[in-house]
């Protein structure tokens, strides 16, 4: 069995809450950093991955970014990418100072909105030894061009308006206005692809909110992780979803391209089928050959 400390960090003046979990036997161990994806906490259907890790000889260390889950932040479910991105910084800062960790061997994880985030922070912190970007959302405008695509300008002319309205609300003291992050198609909601509601909720436990605050259509279009991508010095690991109607694939492979050691994955898939059943087991897979080579 593996053991677990709960860890607090400091981002930005607030306190966020991560989970350090060790492998049998003797540290220092090699640790995977895991950060989800859009508007989820790490008790959102991350454990399947995390056990793969353990059971392999890897420490995992999970949190939570501010506003969401068990960190600090309000008013909750505000997502602000260069937020989390500093975030991912502290948790970081967090890790490299506990005993049982090898600092020469941290490992960076993120999914979906979370495979951007580690790719910026990356550019940022060239002594990480790695990077793990699965189905990466690597252009917030692609995302918005691909939701006009299947869900035509209107859709980006309401989260537009929800946003500041969100935005103007919230700077009035009214508190902010919510966007579902995954609604059906038709609905209006951050994702209302074909496959988008039943996907994304099937990640969420009993009493994770399915909503952001709407001002993430304002800035989401200009969190361009793609265009950071050739500064990503360590070796990278890029898990294409090839039918991807969240994250574009096409941004995924412009970005690794632009990396220095990138490794890519393909798999004839949508973006939340990783998270399940057969697809999950060779993503595992690739991942853990992957890592064992670090």
């Amino acid at each position: 069995m593996s053991k677990m400390h709960e860890l607090r960090f400091v981002s930005d003046g607030q306190s966020c809450r991560g989970d350090l979990y060790l492998p049998k036997g003797d540290g220092p161990f090699l640790t995977v950093v895991m950060g989800h994806g859009f508007g989820l906490t790490k008790a959102c259907g991350l454990e399947p991955f995390r056990d793969a890790f353990l059971q392999a000889g890897y420490a995992v260390f999970q949190f939570d970014y501010r506003h969401f889950g068990e960190s600090e932040g309000m008013p909750r479910q505000v997502l602000l990418p260069n937020r989390e991105v500093a975030d991912w910084q502290a948790a970081l800062a967090c890790v490299r100072k506990q005993e049982q960790v090898d600092n020469q061997r941290i490992v960076l994880w993120g999914t979906s909105f979370g495979g951007g985030l580690v790719t910026a922070v990356a550019a940022r912190e060239p002594d990480v030894a790695g990077i793990i970007a699965q189905c990466p959302m690597m252009d917030g405008l692609a995302s918005v061009q691909e939701v006009v695509r299947y869900a035509g300008v209107g859709q980006a002319v309401k989260m537009t308006g929800l946003g500041l309205w969100d935005m103007t609300s919230s700077l009035l003291g009214m508190g902010p206005r919510m966007l579902p992050s995954a609604g059906k198609p038709g609905e209006l909601a951050a994702m209302s692809s074909h496959d988008a509601y039943d996907g994304y909720t099937a990640l969420m436990p009993e009493g994770v909110p399915n909503e952001v605050a709407a001002r993430i259509g304002l800035v989401l279009p200009l969190f361009r992780p793609v265009t950071q991508a050739a500064k990503v010095a360590c070796p990278a690991l890029v898990l294409i979803c090839e039918t991807d109607t969240v994250a574009p694939a096409s941004a995924a492979e412009k970005a690794a391209a632009a990396m220095a050691k990138a490794t890519v994955k393909r798999y004839p898939i949508g973006h939340f089928d990783i998270y399940q059943g057969e697809a999950r087991d060779i993503s595992v897979a690739d991942q853990l050959e992957f890592l064992q080579g670090l």
